[in-house]
């Protein structure tokens, strides 16, 4: 009460005052403030102890915490590279155009040599990394081919040239085990042993020669192998090849080490790969074996069945058993479609019952190429491949003839070969005790 009493006794006596003194006092009011807002050289800048000086010009750090940090990566020009996924119906010209980048950086890219044509093929999904310089033309693009592998495209010079290379990743390749005993079926074994698709059809393609997989694999049959992991970085990027194996059947064992010529041999430098494939089919089951014997399906009388009936889907394909030269390529109503193959002079094998032939008379086909296609052609009830084999004309049973091995490891190469095979061996060996250990 008795400040308000003050301040009007005191707004009364400013008003008495002349115009020009009452605007002299209210400058002098106004200096005043401001300068007690004003700070002086005792306030602090920041917690730190001391003030922080700026200079106009001059760049200064600023420390940011980590999680404030932006994740920007300059390149040699102090440009950075930004990543476009590629979207459904995208092409490299509308990725481009999002990007900022004209049709003639686009046309650039694509004149850039063979190496560029990979970028013609993108699907949803890829990953292209562009980058422009200070203007914000285009400087460059990054796309991976595969794990090891990146495509680099960037401009030669002022007038649109571009260079493509490709980038190869270190890859660093490091040894796995595994092992299985079968049960019901090899492949349930080698699902089961954490085996690939891939590999359980390697493993089989490396004993396809001494085993017959189809019918000839018995409960308590085992495997062991060991296998390549590749890494990038540390990264696992995908699996190798299997560089030891062995499988044992029936109570015979089998084992098989991969040499630097990509092809397996036993411990002791004989060819794991025989001069002729056991079947030369990717089968689901065997309908008709060999035998001095057979009533005829169709024929409806007693004769023998001079080779092995395969049944497979239509359209499987059927793979030369060895090498050789096709002596016959036709059609007639009681083979269908079918094809002879000489190999050597002792030597010939026999495919009927085609949907379509893929050689032609007098050529020569290597050992697992494809002559054909699984059908159902001539005098046959259902899609299936007769196989024959002869040997001196005589017909022989195509899935226990001994079958003439291959050439062994090369002299030059065996003493190379038996160190890397002992070693493997004992790679497996050891890998096997541990296994046994764990269980």
């Amino acid at each position: 009460m008795r400040m308000n009493l003050k301040n009007t006794q005191l707004f009364a006596r400013i008003r008495e005052l002349p115009r020009a003194h009452r605007a002299g006092l209210a400058a002098g009011i106004t200096l005043l403030c401001g300068l007690m807002l004003l700070p002086s050289d005792q306030v602090e800048a920041s917690r730190n102890s001391e003030s922080l000086i700026l200079d106009a010009g001059v760049r200064y750090p600023l420390e940011l915490s980590v999680a404030d940090a932006p994740a920007i990566d300059f390149g040699e020009d102090e440009t950075t590279w930004t990543l476009h996924k590629v979207g459904n119906g995208d092409t490299l010209a509308m990725i481009f155009k999002r990007a900022g980048f004209s049709a003639r950086d686009t046309y650039n890219v694509t004149q850039a040599g063979e190496l560029a044509k990979a970028l013609v093929t993108l699907v949803p999904g890829d990953k292209l990394w562009l980058k422009a310089d200070k203007q914000g033309n285009f400087a460059g693009l990054k796309y991976d081919i595969s794990s090891r592998e990146t495509l680099l495209i960037k401009p030669q010079d002022d007038n649109g040239t571009m260079t493509a290379d490709l980038e190869t990743k270190e890859v660093e390749t490091r040894y796995n085990f595994a092992q299985g005993e079968i049960n019901s079926s090899f492949w349930n074994a080698g699902v089961s042993a954490g085996l690939t698709s891939n590999q359980i059809m390697n493993l089989a393609g490396i004993f396809g020669w001494d085993v017959d997989f189809a019918v000839g694999i018995r409960k308590g049959d085992s495997f062991s192998i060991v296998f390549e992991e590749h890494y990038i970085a540390g990264e696992f990027v995908g699996y190798g090849d299997i560089v030891a194996a062995e499988f044992v059947n029936r109570g015979d064992k089998f084992a098989a080490i991969k040499y630097t010529d990509g092809n397996y041999y036993t411990p002791e430098g004989r060819s794991m790969r025989k001069s002729f494939l056991r079947a030369p089919i990717n089968f689901k089951y065997v309908s008709s074996n060999f035998t001095k014997k057979r009533f005829h399906p169709v024929q409806k009388r007693w004769k023998s069945h001079n080779g092995t009936d395969y049944v497979a889907k239509v359209g499987t394909p059927v793979m030369a058993a060895g090498d050789g030269r096709v002596i016959k390529s036709t059609y007639n109503r009681f083979n269908g479609n079918y094809v002879f193959i000489q190999h050597g002079d002792q030597y010939v094998t026999k495919y009927l019952h085609f949907k379509k032939r893929a050689v032609k008379a007098g050529e020569t086909v290597k050992q697992g190429q494809v002559i054909g296609y699984l059908g159902s052609t001539g005098m046959a009830t259902g899609p299936h491949l007769h196989y024959e084999f002869l040997v001196n004309g005589v017909h022989r049973n195509p899935r226990t003839v001994e079958l003439p091995e291959a050439r062994p490891i090369d002299k030059a190469e065996r003493n190379a070969f038996m160190k890397l095979a002992k070693n493997r061996l004992t790679q497996m060996k050891n890998n096997k005790r541990i296994m046994l250990a764990m269980q």
